[in-house]
This record gives C-alpha cells, sequence and structure tokens, in this order.
C-alpha cells in the first residue's frame, strides 16, 4: 500500500465499471470498499453506455460528473454493444487508448481470451465462483492498477 500512497494523486482514483450483472457489480464494488486508493466509482450496465460516457455522449457530457477513469473494468457479455467491441473502440481511440482495459469475465473461452488481446487489453481475469477467492482477486486488481500501476 505504500507504493500507492507515495505516488497517489491530488485527484481522487476513478474506475469505470462495465458490468450488466448487479449482483457481480455489487460485489466488486464492495471488494474495493477496503482499499483507500478508490475515489470514485462509475457503473454502467451495457456496452452503449459505456462509450457514451468515455466518449461523453448525452447524459455523460459533463467532464465533472463523469471523470476520465483510471482504469475500466470490462465484462465481456454485455447488451447493446459487446464487450469485444467496447474494448477495440477504446483501444482504436486516439482519446481513450492509454486508459488500463481489465476484461473481468466468466467467460475462459480461448477465443474470448486471444479476442481480448489482439484487441489490446492490458489484462484478462476470469471471476472466480468462490467469494474467497473473489475478494482476493479484487484486492489483487485494485492493489496493482490503482497502487503499485504507474498512470499516464
Amino acid at each position: 500500500m505504500q507504493a500507492g500512497k507515495a505516488k497517489a494523486k491530488e485527484e481522487p482514483l476513478t474506475i469505470l465499471l462495465v458490468e450488466d450483472n448487479p449482483d457481480h457489480a455489487d460485489l466488486i464494488m464492495r471488494s474495493f470498499e477496503g482499499y483507500q486508493m478508490v475515489g470514485r466509482f462509475r457503473h454502467v450496465l451495457d456496452g452503449e453506455a459505456a462509450l457514451d460516457y468515455l466518449l461523453r455522449r448525452g447524459e455523460y457530457d459533463d467532464p465533472e460528473k463523469s471523470p476520465r477513469p483510471h482504469v475500466i473494468l470490462l465484462d465481456l457479455r454485455l447488451p447493446r454493444i459487446d464487450g469485444l467491441e467496447v474494448l477495440k473502440e477504446i483501444k482504436a481511440s486516439e482519446r481513450l487508448h492509454e486508459i488500463p482495459v481489465v476484461v473481468l469475465t466468466t467467460s475462459e473461452a480461448e477465443k474470448d481470451i486471444a479476442k481480448a488481446y489482439e484487441y489490446h487489453a492490458n489484462s484478462y481475469l476470469v471471476k472466480p465462483v468462490d467469494f474467497e477467492k473473489f475478494t482476493q482477486l479484487i484486492g489483487d486488481l485494485c492493489y496493482y492498477w490503482l497502487g503499485w500501476n504507474y498512470h499516464p
């Protein structure tokens, strides 16, 4: 935790969670509560809303209310626009491509893993079914991406 505190910025760290399952989203957000590094969580339910948020369209046009995330947690199986398509658009965007995208999904399919890395995912994590393993994964993710990792 010291590394994260030593390089913490003045602004609170923001995570964009793109997750259509409310139970999974709640579990993820609750798992982050114990870590002081997270300042704001933004949660959207589908791929279209994720792109609207990131590109500041519609209800997300105010940068104060829709701050640029430091990390995006992206599920793959999403309504409206699939997670892989969202990833592809993020990494193709001059404005967004530097934001780390962590795919956090239930899919262990080789084709999904290969496609995610082809589209330049920064990490691919499979959600464990076991609650303790899940919270440990979220803790490790929090420390790495928000504490130890340096952001552009």
